[in-house]
C-alpha cells in the first residue's frame, strides 16, 4: 500500500490517515510485515472509532457535570442527582455517536444497505449494557462504597466500557453481513 491509496473524504480525515499511515508502516517494519490495504482500512475503523469515542465521552461528560451542577445548585433530588445526569448524558451521547459511527466509521458503501431505525436500537441497546447499566452500577460502587467523587466516577467507568463499546457495536450493532454475493448492512 501507498500514500497514493489513502481516499477520504475531507482534509482532516487524510490527515489523521496519513499520520496514521506512516505510524503503522513503520511499527509493520520492524517486524518486516508489509502494510496491506485492508489492513490499513481496519486500523483506520477503530482510529475513527476511538476519536468518534473521545468526542462521545467529551460530550456525555460535558452533559452528566452540567446537569449534575444544576441539580447540586438547586437542591433537586440530592440523593439520586448523579444518577439522573447519567441517565440524560447517556441517551443524548449515544444519539450523538449513532450520528458519527453510522457516518464515518461504520459507513454504508455503494450497493449496500442499512435501515436506520434498527441500527439505531441496536446501538441503544449496546450502549444500555455498558453506558447506562453497568455505567451506573459503577458508579453507584465508586461513589457509594469507595467514596470517591461524584465527577471522577464517571472517568473511571471509562477503563471498562470503552474496549466493551467497540467490540458490541463492530460485531452486533453495525455488523456486515453477506448475502448473494454483496455486503448490505443491517
Amino acid at each position: 500500500m501507498t500514500k497514493a491509496d489513502i481516499k477520504t473524504d475531507n482534509k482532516i480525515w487524510y490527515l489523521i490517515s496519513l499520520i496514521c499511515f506512516y505510524i503503522l508502516r513503520f511499527f509493520l517494519g520492524i517486524f518486516h510485515k508489509e502494510l496491506t490495504k485492508s489492513g490499513f482500512e481496519a486500523f483506520m475503523q477503530f482510529v475513527k472509532f476511538g476519536i468518534v469515542g473521545l468526542s462521545n465521552t467529551i460530550i456525555a461528560y460535558i452533559i452528566y457535570a452540567g446537569v449534575l451542577f444544576l441539580f447540586e445548585s438547586n437542591d433537586w433530588l440530592p440523593k439520586y442527582d448523579y444518577l439522573i445526569a447519567s441517565v440524560l448524558s447517556f441517551v443524548l451521547s449515544v444519539l450523538w455517536s449513532f450520528f458519527w459511527n453510522s457516518r464515518k466509521v461504520f459507513v454504508v458503501e455503494e450497493g449496500e444497505k442499512r435501515d436506520w431505525f434498527p441500527a439505531l436500537v441496536k446501538t441503544f441497546v449496546a450502549y444500555s449494557f455498558t453506558g447506562l447499566f453497568l455505567s451506573n452500577v459503577l458508579l453507584v460502587i465508586w461513589v457509594k462504597v469507595f467514596h470517591i467523587s461524584k465527577y471522577i466516577a464517571p472517568l473511571i467507568n471509562l477503563i471498562v466500557t470503552i474496549p466493551l463499546n467497540f467490540i458490541i457495536n463492530k460485531f452486533w450493532a453495525f455488523k456486515t453481513k453477506k448475502t448473494s454475493g454483496k455486503k448490505n448492512q443491517e
